[in-house]
């Protein structure tokens, strides 16, 4: 296999390479989804329903934690990418170095009083009743292993930054393998239950840092570390935290959405509604698989193409983009359209979940076909620089709308309109969205064309 530089991302043309970045990225996603599929159709079948709900109790707290990896990740590989088009080595490596160092101070920070605060922080996020218990047993172990995963999601776009999607697959894919047959061992082999499919899960989470930390030490990567890069220094600092803000604030509203929405639907229907949506939830980051591939790699080709001031590819990338996305999620939104009975089986055979979920499935995807808009749209702004815009088009939709139309709508429609609030917000910040972009396009891209 020839190998790849990120030098291609500003010569190879746009389709092409955007399905060489968007295919690896998304057969990633695909994995790491289902893995997280998997693992709760195993928890469902042979732990009981009770438990999907309980991990997705645990979920945000745990996820928020590792999205500041993720932050400072998508952060600083939109700096390393503009850096590598500019031919600024140099900033290239001090900003992956920063990036580690910024990774491990504030993720074991944090992991601490999570540890010592579990009982209140569980019943917090919904953990009430039935599901404190299992919750609390997830939540416990998997928090050990949340440092690995941060490090993990951060090092994974500063692959992709580099132009090396297969990489970033590979990276995504056995960690994912490896929870899944963890889990079989653990659970179904030494019966441990929920403690087995969390150190499962803390198990997969090492497996991938390994995999990452052999390709920065081996001769695939670009950026060759040593320990003056590591010294924190305040630009890059500043630049990292005014990107990364826009990813780490979309995961602190996905953790309040996840607060809100497991103690709201508790009030309405207990256990059954939190896992319910917990359902829904797993169906949401595995059905969008390849939209969300789409928009990965869109990240770097925008980015590249923008320091190195070819404004005209990153145009035509969008537009590319755009169309690629919209095709992927009109054919999700069918299926699930089709099929929500027969996929709420495969989580659990509970009746009263199979009664309430199908319908909450429907009405979460009804606006599945337009959200490309949304997500290539926030992912311009973040990829070329601009942390203010990306930031309020990120927040438009959790943030701006969905928040409040669970506590507007259940006022008129009761549970329903909790379900009926997803597609309500899909449609407002797709509008936002779009006003922004085609602004952005006409007043920044075309005003440069030749």
């Amino acid at each position: 296999m020839a190998k790849v530089s990120s030098k291609d991302l500003g010569t190879q043309p746009i389709g092409k390479l955007l399905i060489k970045q968007a295919v690896p990225a998304s057969i990633g996603i695909l994995v790491m989804s289902l893995n997280i599929l998997v693992d709760t159709i195993f928890v469902g079948n042979w732990i009981g329903s009770v438990a999907i709900a309980a991990i997705n109790v645990v979920l945000p707290v745990s996820f928020f934690i590792a999205a500041l990896g993720m932050s400072i990740g998508v952060g600083g590989s939109s700096i390393i990418s503009r850096a590598l088009g500019a031919n600024q080595e140099i900033k290239a490596l001090q900003t992956f170095g920063n990036q580690i160092t910024l990774t491990l101070l504030l993720t074991v920070s944090l992991v601490i009083p999570g540890l010592l605060f579990v009982d209140d922080i569980i019943p917090m996020f919904g953990g009430k009743g039935a599901i404190f218990e299992p919750a609390k047993i997830y939540y416990t172990i998997v928090l050990y292993g949340i440092p690995f995963l941060a490090l993990c999601m951060m090092g994974n776009t500063v692959v992709r930054a580099e132009g090396k999607p297969k990489f970033a697959m590979y990276a995504m894919m056995i960690p994912s393998v490896g929870n899944l047959i963890l889990d079989y061992v653990l659970i179904k082999g030494f019966d441990l239950g929920m403690a087995g499919a969390a150190w499962a899960s803390t198990g997969s989470y090492v497996l991938c840092f390994v995999f990452l930390l052999w390709y920065f030490l081996s001769k695939q990567s670009e950026l060759k570390l040593t320990n003056c890069y590591f010294r924190l220094r305040l630009p890059i600092i500043k630049e990292i935290g005014s990107l990364g803000f826009v990813t780490l604030s979309r995961q602190a509203v996905v953790s309040v959405t996840y607060l809100l929405m497991n103690n709201i639907l508790f009030e309405f229907g207990g256990e059954t509604s939190v896992t319910a949506y917990a359902i829904v939830g797993r169906m949401l980051m595995f059905a969008l698989f390849p939209v969300f591939g789409i928009t990965q790699g869109f990240l770097p080709i925008a980015g590249f193409n923008y320091g190195a001031g070819h404004y005209e590819r990153v145009r035509l990338t969008i537009a590319t983009a755009l169309k690629y996305a919209a095709a992927l999620a009109t054919i999700v939104f069918i299926i699930l359209m089709v099929y929500p009975e027969t996929i709420t089986t495969l989580f659990t055979k509970d009746p009263e979940v199979l009664r309430e979920t199908p319908s909450a499935m429907r009405w979460v995807f009804a606006a599945t076909p337009i959200i490309a808009v949304q997500l290539i749209g926030a992912a311009y702004f973040q990829a070329v620089g601009k942390a203010i815009p990306a930031l309020l088009l990120t927040l438009t939709r959790q943030g701006f709308f969905f928040i409040p139309l669970i506590f507007i709508l259940p006022q008129f429609y009761g549970e329903l309109g909790v379900w009926m609030s997803f597609p309500v917000a899909d449609v407002l910040s797709t509008i936002v969205t779009a006003i922004f972009l085609h602004r952005e396009v006409k007043l920044k891209l075309l005003a440069h064309r030749n």
